[in-house]
């Protein structure tokens, strides 16, 4: 007898959410077999005459694509048993589509398992980017219950006028389309999506970038800022971080943050970058020491008032950095004011400027990124190891 496999809303049983479950019907031999979706709507939106979800089901294009995974499934396994004359029962069909079942991931699977990773793996800042990806794809969409073949060329340029119409910076959206991209090439990678959907080839991120305005000062104002004098003691620190970024190869604030007596060996600054992993040694200037044992504390092994033995957990460092840094740059933006510098100051800026200021003394490029820690540029990187200490050395002079 042959065997029917028919999806249905199973409507005699109504779950805590007021809609009922969908699950397949096997028959084979006059016996019927249920399989749940794992997935449930309610009745009302499902058209029981012809065994699928109503027009203006919630979910519908995600649930027939669903259910018509689910039925090539069994159907592919029903033709292989027969192919091979093997006997079967609707128990042991499903068992055995069972353990070689591929689950069917959407766009809120795979976004929220790379958040997740990212979180794991100390990649907190960047994990943020994904999560505002997140939110503001459920705000554009609903919800992201969809599959990525949902995300064609059509879609994304709906996306982007979306973004438009919520007032995004240009370089804000293609960080939010960038951040797309990554995710669909993800979704590749899990078989979740066939690469000849990709949509990124007829549309073009780079087109979504705009000049960033000025961000670094010139020598004689980076000089301005670190002999500022003040009588509140509250800006002081700001002013100090600064001219260590700046002393220390534009070093990033959460990589000052987490500096411990360790990392100064025989008279250099060696860390790894929280956001590449990079490897960094750098000489420490006598302006750069000078700070060092300024902020020295016995009770603690942070090199600055930062971090502290209490903050024990990832969570608890990031909290805090995000704290003290929102803080910094505050005021550091009312000094930068006060001088009437022609841009905003952050901590970022030091990093920016000391960049410009050797690359102005004419230092290599490769050198610079060397000196910052980039690697973004995965050919320079291949020969920037070669550069010993006394080139790097040499380079940082420029600084003072």
């Amino acid at each position: 007898m042959a065997t029917t496999i028919r999806a249905i809303c199973y409507k005699s049983k109504v779950l805590s959410n007021g809609e009922s479950p969908l699950m397949l019907r096997i028959t084979k031999d006059r016996k019927l077999k249920y399989v749940s979706l794992g997935v449930s709507v309610n009745p009302e939106h499902w058209d029981f005459s012809k065994n699928q979800p109503k027009a203006e089901c919630p979910n519908r294009d995600y649930i027939e694509l669903l259910i018509a995974d689910k039925l090539k499934m069994y159907t592919s396994k029903i033709v292989e048993l027969k192919a091979t004359s093997c006997e079967y029962t609707s128990d042991s069909l499903v068992e055995q589509v069972r353990t070689k079942r591929v689950k069917l991931v959407n766009v809120e699977d795979i976004l929220t398992k790379h958040i997740n990773d990212l979180i794991e793996s100390n990649r907190r800042r960047y994990a943020q980017t994904f999560t505002q990806l997140k939110v503001s794809m459920e705000k554009f969409r609903g919800h992201l219950k969809i599959p990525f073949s949902e995300i064609d060329l059509k879609w994304l340029r709906e996306y982007e006028l979306f973004l438009r119409k919520s007032n995004l910076a240009e370089n804000s959206i293609g960080v939010r389309i960038r951040s797309l991209r990554v995710i669909y090439n993800v979704a590749i990678s899990m078989d979740a999506v066939s690469s000849e959907l990709y949509p990124f080839k007829k549309y073009k991120v780079s087109k979504l970038h705009q000049e960033t305005s000025k961000r670094a000062l010139s020598r004689d104002d980076v000089e301005r800022v670190i002999n500022y004098s003040t009588s509140d003691r509250f800006m002081r620190l700001p002013i100090d971080i600064f001219a260590f970024t700046y002393y220390c190869g534009g070093i990033n604030f959460v990589d000052i943050a987490h500096l411990t007596k360790d990392n100064i060996v025989d008279g250099r600054l060696i860390y790894k970058r929280q956001k590449t992993k990079k490897l960094i040694k750098l000489p420490l200037q006598q302006q750069a020491l000078a700070l060092i044992e300024k902020y020295h504390n016995e009770e603690s092994p942070y090199l600055f008032p930062i971090l502290s033995p209490f903050h024990q957990t990832e969570i608890q460092k990031a909290n805090r950095i995000h704290k003290v840094i929102s803080n910094v740059n505050d005021r550091l933006k009312r000094i930068g004011a006060d001088l009437g510098l022609p841009i905003t100051l952050t901590t970022y800026v030091a990093r920016h400027s000391q960049a410009t200021v050797m690359k102005r003394a004419g230092v290599p490029t490769a050198i610079i990124r060397e000196i910052m820690g980039h690697s973004s540029e995965r050919v320079t990187q291949i020969y920037l190891d070669s550069f010993d200490n006394e080139q790097i050395d040499q380079a940082m002079k420029n600084l003072l």
